[in-house]
C-alpha cells in the first residue's frame, strides 16, 4: 500500500521529506512484522540482536563493549540485555581472565539452538516482494543516505 494511503495524508512537502517519512515508516513496519516472530520464542529485537553478534563471534566471547559498537539500536542497554538473556540460560558471563574490570559474553549452547530455530522462519518476508537486484539497490541507496 502507497505511504499516502497508510498514514492518510494527501501531500508532502516535497519527495525528500515523503523519503524521509517512507523509510522511518516502513523501519518502523518491518519492525513490528519481526516482533510478532520473536514473541514466539520469548525474544525481543534488541536480544535477538545481541545473540545474532554473539554467535558471529561464537566460539570467542566478547565484551559488553564490543555488542554496543555492533547493535543495531544504539539505545539499547547492552548490560541489561545480555542480564535478561543469561536469566533466560542463552548466554553465559563471565569476568575476562586478562582484564579483571571486563566481563566477556559468550552464547551457549541453548542460545545457539534457539537461534537455530528462528533461522527457519521468514524474519525477512516482506523484503522478499523484491527482486534481487531491487534489494541490492535498495541497500545501495540506503548506504548512500548514511554517508
Amino acid at each position: 500500500m502507497r505511504l499516502e494511503e497508510e498514514i492518510k495524508q494527501v501531500a508532502f512537502q516535497n519527495e525528500y521529506q515523503k523519503a524521509s517519512i517512507n523509510i522511518f515508516y516502513t523501519g518502523n513496519w518491518l519492525q513490528d512484522n519481526q516482533k510478532e516472530t520473536f514473541k514466539k520464542y520469548d525474544l525481543t529485537l534488541p536480544q535477538f540482536n545481541i545473540l545474532r553478534i554473539l554467535r558471529g563471534q561464537y566460539p570467542n566471547p566478547v565484551t559488553i563493549n564490543l555488542l554496543i559498537e555492533r547493535m543495531l539500536d544504539k539505545t539499547s542497554n547492552a548490560s541489561r540485555i545480555v542480564d535478561r538473556l543469561e536469566i533466560k540460560g542463552l548466554v553465559t558471563r563471565k569476568q575476562c581472565p586478562n582484564d579483571r574490570r571486563t566481563v566477556d559474553v559468550i552464547i551457549n549452547a541453548i542460545g545457539l539452538a534457539l537461534l537455530s530455530q528462528i533461522d527457519k522462519e521468514d524474519i525477512h518476508g516482506p523484503i522478499r516482494n523484491l527482486t534481487d537486484q531491487e534489494a541490492r539497490q535498495l541497500n545501495t541507496l540506503l548506504d548512500k543516505i548514511r554517508q
